[in-house]
């Protein structure tokens, strides 16, 4: 079957067969593959269905354009199959089949419980608000502190007979502890890291993976940045910034020095930026200031700061009461 002719393999029409139906299986059943992990897949497809392919031969000028005629397909059931590269040093290419029309939180609803959810939000929550300060921009959370956040107190009012002569009722706040316990919360992030939303790395770091990034776009932005205010006069928090050279979300790279500037860069993108400038040189585009190389975002953002771990986290320790 040649996907780039459209010819058919017995069944359906050009341009989408059973060649097309056995690659989307593969999506269906890990939603998220790298190239490397395509192209056997590929192979075997194509192998089965009348063309003997070794996994060697698939290039992804191949492989892009099956997705791109799945896409077609797709875009009905509100589904797409995206791609983008790794933010660390090696690049991967990696894709992943997404929901178009609403974010993970939404869509785990269906298979998590309301508690764990809820859970979720609350990792969200320390990667981009906790951990994520104009000082330090680590956008991870680690373990301890993750499971810290199992677990959380919350306040309620209730109703109380003030005076008993004058039958007033007032108020009182009550203290409760809600959430899940440490067991699951283990479990939710097991899974996070398997189904491809978060990475967790040798540090014990939980931190957005690829398919998150590709997904989670719009609703990040939305929920994290801050517009600017004219009527009481505050500002932007911009705390969900995007490459200046590859335009994608910037969660591991570099950030200009000056704690002012808004100019973040993946790694692998500082050499292609730079290129064009004077040997030697390298100026932010924005505030022109010296680049450093040595102003992290990420984890190595910890390490800048002179520290290991994020802050208090390290010394404090998990509560495993109901382990």
């Amino acid at each position: 079957m040649d996907y780039e002719n459209g010819e058919v393999d017995g069944e359906g029409e050009a341009g989408y067969n059973n060649s097309h139906r056995a690659f989307l299986q593969a999506f269906l059943a890990r939603s998220v593959l790298t190239v490397d992990e395509i192209k056997p897949i590929f192979a075997a497809v194509q192998t089965a269905h009348g063309r003997p392919t070794l996994t060697g031969d698939i290039t992804e000028p191949e492989i892009t354009n099956a997705i791109h005629t799945l896409n077609s397909r797709l875009s009905l059931l509100d589904l797409e199959i995206r791609s983008t590269r790794s933010q660390h040093q090696d690049r991967t290419l990696v894709f992943a089949l997404v929901n178009t029309t609403s974010d993970p939180l939404t869509q785990a609803a269906t298979t998590r419980t309301p508690e764990e959810i809820a859970f979720v939000k609350r990792v969200l929550d320390a990667m981009f608000e906790e951990n994520n300060t104009p000082n330090r921009e680590v956008m991870a959370v680690q373990r301890n502190r993750a499971l810290q956040l199992a677990r959380v107190r919350e306040q309620r009012q209730s109703h109380v007979n003030e005076h008993d002569d004058e039958e007033e009722n007032g108020t009182a706040t009550q203290t409760q502890t809600i959430g899940i316990t440490i067991p699951q919360a283990e479990k939710v992030l097991r899974d996070f890291v398997s189904e491809g939303w978060f990475e967790k790395s040798r540090a014990q770091y939980y931190s957005l993976a690829p398919r998150a990034l590709m997904e989670l776009r719009s609703w990040l932005k939305e929920v994290y940045n801050d517009p600017a205010d004219d009527e009481s006069g505050e500002e932007a928090v911009v705390r969900i910034r995007d490459c200046e050279g590859c335009r994608e979300i910037v969660t591991v790279g570099q950030r200009c020095g000056n704690r002012g500037c808004g100019v973040r860069l993946h790694e692998h993108c500082t050499q292609l930026f730079f290129r064009g400038q004077r040997s030697g040189e390298r100026k932010c585009p924005k505030c022109k200031q010296e680049w450093t190389g040595s102003d992290f975002v990420g984890e190595k953002a910890v390490a800048g700061a002179g520290r290991r771990g994020t802050g208090r986290v390290e010394s404090e320790e998990v509560d495993d009461e109901d382990e």
